[in-house]
């Protein structure tokens, strides 16, 4: 009972905190909400998975137009000379008959025939015609749109799982970008330290109050600032090039910055929630639309069912005319009966990417999960580190004062005030470190669970 009260104590400590601290609370930070919108909007890894976003939408699209009329036109033309033939017997059938009507007639009006050869090959032949089919009942057809609608909306989780990546790596990089900056003022005020220090120092020799070595120390401490100005506008540097690398723009465009002086809103520190995550919601659009591969490979147990219509023409000699033009029409009926095993197999395949599928949801889960967790003991480590460098950056300063102050009085020695003048050199650092790492800590519990909200 009392490790609970203990636990409990500890978060709402640290929520205390937050909320003291943020008692003018910055639930938008305009500028940086600007970036990221531009971000998003200009992101050429967005851009690519939209084209394919697309091109499944145009899928999508083909498989419901194969439920409607298809007109196809077609025809063919045929010239033949030799090959099988048909005897027909006209001059052994007629001949007598002819020459029965010629003497009764006293007249040649009946001439003989001769017996004919007929080619089977059509010569000098056309066939053209507009042939109209349309399914009536086809289950491939039906799971095959399904499963088209459920690809799209699969890749819309895509395009929503690259939104959401994006948005953290632009919040990161924006917030170690004002770190560099901030520390690069840190710097520079630091650089005013020493400079009064090295002035001071100057004086003091030339009034032979101290020995050269406090100039030189001083002096030494000038140069040693002044390496670190340079290292941290390098790193700040580096940070914007990388920044405007996200957002798609020239990579030294300047980069306006929120006022970050506050800690972040806790409204995300109590998130245990991964329903969000869009990882989840792929994993289940795949395990729907493995149900319908299912369906489909068991569609073969429903016939196919069609109807079609041809209109059109065919003679001989290109003669078009009443007797050339004809309709047919049909209907179609197609029932797999037997395939060697191969729809069996077809549909054991499907059984078993749903049980991967089973389990692979079962680790992202846990994995989901496992992330938020660590993202959470993060922030508290950054607040904690964050309430401790206020602390010793308030103690620092009030130290420095009162040894420069005894400094310069002369009742101390240089090696005194040069520690207290690092102690709050290093406080000023390590509080701008704490307050940044907040803010990262807080995008990465925004991406733990898909927090932000995607216009």
């Amino acid at each position: 009972m009392i490790k609970f009260y203990k636990n409990n104590f500890r978060v709402y400590a640290l929520l205390g905190l937050v909320l003291w601290s943020t008692s003018q609370k910055v639930h938008a930070q305009s500028l940086l909400d600007e970036y990221i919108q531009q971000g998003l909007s200009s992101s050429q890894s967005i851009r690519q998975q939209n084209f394919l976003l697309e091109k499944n939408i145009y899928a999508l699209k083909e498989a419901k137009s194969m439920f409607l009329p298809e007109i196809t036109f077609s025809t063919t033309y045929s010239k033949a000379d030799g090959g099988r033939t048909i005897d027909f017997p006209t001059g052994d059938l007629l001949n007598g008959v002819y020459s029965s009507l010629n003497q009764l007639t006293g007249s040649n009006a009946f001439p003989q025939l001769q017996n004919q050869q007929i080619q089977l090959n059509p010569d000098n032949f056309y066939d053209a015609k507009f042939r109209t089919t349309l399914p009536i009942l086809n289950a491939e057809l039906m799971y095959n749109k399904k499963i088209k609608m459920q690809q799209v909306d699969l890749q819309q989780m895509e395009v929503r799982l690259f939104k959401r990546e994006l948005v953290k790596e632009i919040k990161t990089a924006y917030y170690n970008y004002a770190k560099a900056v901030k520390a690069i003022k840190i710097y520079e005020s630091s650089l005013l330290l020493v400079n009064e220090g090295k002035r001071i120092n100057t004086k003091l020799f030339d009034n032979a109050k101290v020995n050269r070595t406090a100039v030189l120390r001083s002096t030494n401490e000038v140069s040693k600032i002044n390496a670190s100005l340079i290292s941290a506008r390098k790193t700040a540097e580096s940070a914007q090039t990388y920044f405007n690398f996200l957002l798609n723009r020239p990579l030294q465009d300047s980069i306006s910055l929120d006022d970050l002086s506050t800690l972040p809103a806790p409204d995300l520190l109590s998130g245990q929630d991964i329903g969000n995550r869009e990882e989840l919601s792929k994993l289940k659009i795949a395990t729907d639309i493995n149900g319908n591969l299912n369906g489909l490979a068991r569609s073969y147990l429903v016939p196919k069912i069609g109807t079609y219509l041809d209109l059109g023409s065919q003679a001989f000699d290109w003669k078009f005319n009443k007797q050339s033009r004809y309709y047919f029409l049909g209907v179609s009926l197609e029932w797999n009966l037997f395939s060697s095993g191969k729809n069996s197999n077809r549909i054991k395949q499907t059984v078993s990417d749903h049980q991967a599928l089973e389990a692979q949801t079962g680790y992202i889960q846990q994995q989901l999960l496992t992330e938020l967790k660590v993202r959470e003991n993060e922030m508290e480590s950054a607040l904690a580190q964050y309430q401790a460098a206020q602390s010793q950056l308030k103690t620092s300063q009030t130290y420095y004062t009162d040894v420069l102050k005894l400094y310069k009085e002369g009742m101390i020695i240089y090696i005194e005030l040069l520690d207290a003048q690092n102690q709050l050199i290093d406080a000023q650092l390590h509080t701008n470190i704490a307050l940044f790492d907040t803010w990262i800590a807080y995008a990465a519990i925004e991406r733990a669970n898909a927090g932000f909200n995607l216009k």
